[in-house]
């Protein structure tokens, strides 16, 4: 068997293809169209051109999956849908134009196959997980894997970046404007605990960019799989933008077209509500999953209602993600 599972983000819309043999799941391809839907959402709506920009992306999957003769398809959508008042416009809209059937996951679905997705393949039972989206972030505390507690914060590394960066990178100012709104929203929280964790196992496309970019300015392995948070304060300086000049320097821009060339806006505002929340957490690692929300809606809505058991994952790269595949 081989299934198709398309994900609309708020950043960016993917399409993962795993084969699946004997409960044994191999991901053979994972494609991303760089969307930005956040910045397509206005008055809690998301306007014509986000809603065709969508169309457009599921349009050329299905290309692809037609081409290879794949007719298992699965199509969910998290903030980038769930937030907005006309929903369900937009989902009747992707099945009039593209024939596929959308499923937009609560926040506590989100979550659960998050922490499913990357405990699954990291074999990790304590801790907290947490994945930066366009327009959000979600954290999640688990025991014995399971949720303790989750929330969502409503500032993301592409809202950040509207927000509070004038030009393409952040200055000190504005690097600073970003920390105070993620602290500002961790304020508002009362009932999740701050208590200090040693590690953070991040997911998601922003946190592996980061691992990206970390093992390049680092000199380390290419299959490192660990962020020093005290490296970040590096990383971040290193990417700011000069006050006095709007220009990037030769070496910022190698290292950005090096490592992360489909995130240049969102990356340094990432790595900022990274930071802060690894320095509130008093976290001195992050684990950068390979598996996440894709991987999770697979074993547990897919390949559970077939009453198979998935075994492994063995990732195969594509260009635009290099180590880290998945989510």
């Amino acid at each position: 068997m081989v299934q198709g599972i398309i994900n609309i983000g708020s950043n960016s819309i993917r399409l993962a293809i795993y084969k699946i043999d004997n409960g044994q799941v191999t991901a053979l391809l994972n494609k991303k169209h760089p969307s930005g839907l956040a910045s397509y959402i206005k008055k809690e709506k998301m306007l014509q051109a986000g809603i065709d920009k969508t169309c457009q992306a599921i349009s050329s999957f299905k290309v692809l999956l037609e081409t290879f003769h794949i007719t298992n398809i699965s199509a969910f959508a998290t903030t980038a849908l769930r937030n907005i008042s006309n929903s369900a416009m937009v989902i009747a809209q992707i099945m009039q134009k593209t024939g596929v059937s959308v499923t937009v996951l609560s926040g506590t679905e989100e979550t659960a196959l998050d922490l499913f997705g990357a405990t699954h393949a990291m074999q990790t039972q304590n801790g907290l997980l947490l994945d930066i989206g366009g327009a959000s972030t979600e954290l999640v505390l688990y025991e014995n894997g399971r949720i303790v507690n989750s929330i969502s914060l409503s500032i993301g590394s592409l809202n950040a970046y509207e927000q509070y960066v004038q030009y393409l990178l952040p200055n000190k100012k504005e690097q600073k404007m970003i920390k105070n709104a993620v602290l500002a929203e961790l304020a508002q929280i009362t009932d999740f605990a701050s208590r200090p964790q040693t590690f953070i196992c991040g997911v998601g496309g922003l946190i592996r960019a980061t691992g990206r970019i970390n093992i390049s300015l680092f000199n380390l392995s290419m299959d490192t799989a660990e962020i020093k948070v005290s490296n970040m304060k590096k990383m971040i300086k290193l990417l700011e933008n000069d006050e006095e000049n709007e220009l990037l320097s030769s070496e910022t821009l190698k290292v950005l077209l090096k490592t992360v060339p489909g995130r240049i806006e969102t990356i340094v505002p990432g790595l900022i509500i990274l930071h802060t929340l690894s320095r509130y957490f008093k976290s001195t690692t992050i684990v950068v999953s390979k598996s996440g929300i894709r991987e999770g809606y697979l074993y547990k809505n897919i390949l559970t209602a077939k009453k198979q058991t998935a075994k492994t994952i063995s990732p195969i790269e594509d260009k635009n993600e290099s180590n880290y595949a998945a989510s």
